[in-house]
């Protein structure tokens, strides 16, 4: 057998290529071929060609329907899983919301739309374009170089059931035509190498272990810890209980106290100061001393802590209050006024205790307020009682001795005068 004989052996027809003059002419052939029963067949020019799909009998895409699938998927996906997560599996209070609000996962929801459509756009166009194809038999053609340039191509697979090299040839030409091309397509196999098929599976071996091995660890137990790629803070360096230390001169690593320190719930040698008792009872006397200045402070640490729910006049109206109120919380309760008779009547010890271990829905502030600083807000919150509440024997004697005198002269003046 000789060469060309061979070269004819091993090739086989993949279409028929016509070169036409203009994108008008391109379109004119597009809807003959399409007129005779071809439907296997593509148009290729360097730019779009307005009509050319009608032309051709191309229907829409499905690419707008896998995109609008794709969002609606990630956005029910993204919904699903937020609402399992914090209203079913592990539903968590957090400011007494509700466990599951849309407003709160619409964020999430919106992110999972695009990522999934964008997702479903590339892999579509790629799946319904025929991509990835490394070759394409046009390729081999010369003149198909000019598609991207100046040149307008109508392409004819040999797969289309009226394909027939002299008739098609000829409808080609009889549609306007200048040249026609028969393109062929490589009958020899294209075997992927062995190295590389080799080194495929001994990849795809290798990334099987490290999941045998997480699944060989989960299911069984053992003695030494597992293995921590990053440890964080599970091996640190520490002294257990009853432990020798090198570091101090006794050897122990536990140590006793620091003098004058003690523990947040320790009550001390002083339950008067500490906790606002004298002798198991609330105290009614301050265990400080009462002065301008720790007025001053307390009622700087009341504006900072306690004004957000009592108010500035303790009226309970404050700013959280309200908002909580014009929100309709149902789990909200109205903090209780300082100038109601039932806080009004309670010992200075027993404000004390309040302010330092809460009550009702009220937190307590003995971890963020010191000791002397709640004194100083207790006796701010008496200033405020005193100032709505005033009597006459509120008045220092020295200034009542005073307005007295004062009416009095002004009883004695005539009503000419006056």
């Amino acid at each position: 057998m000789d060469q060309a004989a061979r070269e004819t052996d091993s090739k086989q027809v993949a279409g028929l290529l016509a070169e036409f003059d203009g994108p008008q002419a391109l379109k004119a052939a597009a809807s003959g071929v399409r007129e005779a029963g071809y439907t296997r067949f593509e148009a290729y020019s360097p730019f779009p060609v307005h009509g050319i799909d009608a032309a051709m009998g191309r229907r829409r895409t499905l690419l707008p329907w896998l995109v609008l699938g794709g969002g609606i998927a990630g956005g029910l996906g993204a919904l699903l899983l937020q609402w399992w997560t914090n209203a079913v599996d592990y539903p968590y209070l957090i400011s007494g919301k509700p466990w599951f609000s849309l407003p709160a996962n619409i964020p999430v929801v919106f992110e999972a739309i695009i990522l999934l459509s964008a997702l479903a756009a590339f892999g579509g166009g790629l799946a319904l374009s025929g991509l990835p194809e490394l070759f394409h038999p046009l390729l081999s053609c010369a003149r198909f170089r000019r598609a991207t340039t100046d040149g307008f191509f109508l392409g004819i697979d040999a797969s289309d059931p009226q394909f027939d090299e002299s008739r098609t040839a000829a409808l080609l030409r009889s549609l306007g035509a200048g040249e026609t091309e028969l393109y062929d397509r490589p009958r020899t196999e294209q075997k992927v190498p062995r190295p590389l098929v080799m080194a495929v599976v001994v990849a795809a071996c290798l990334a099987l272990l490290p999941p045998l091995w997480i699944a060989r660890v989960r299911a069984t137990r053992s003695a030494s810890p597992r293995l921590h790629l990053v440890s964080d803070m599970d091996f640190q360096p520490k002294y257990l209980p009853q432990q020798s230390s090198p570091l101090f001169g006794d050897g122990r690593a536990m140590r006793p106290p620091v003098e004058g320190t003690m523990a947040v719930d320790q009550r001390g040698d002083d339950p008067h100061l500490l906790r606002g008792e004298v002798e198991g009872q609330p105290a009614t006397t301050f265990p400080v001393a009462v002065t301008s200045d720790r007025m001053k402070r307390g009622r700087s640490r009341y504006d900072i802590y306690c004004a957000t729910c009592h108010g500035l006049a303790g009226d309970g109206d404050g700013i959280t209050s309200q908002l909580a109120f014009e929100r309709e919380e149902p789990k909200w309760v109205r903090p209780l006024s300082v100038h109601s008779q039932v806080v009004r009547d309670q010992p200075v010890g027993q404000l004390f205790q309040t302010i330092s271990d809460g009550i009702r829905t009220m937190p307590g502030y003995s971890s963020q307020i010191s000791v002397e600083d709640r004194w100083a807000v207790v006796l701010y919150v008496l200033a405020l009682q005193r100032g709505r509440h005033a009597t006459l024997e509120d008045v220092p004697t020295e200034l009542r001795r005073h307005l007295d005198t004062a009416l009095q002269g002004d009883a004695r003046t005539p009503d000419t005068e006056r």
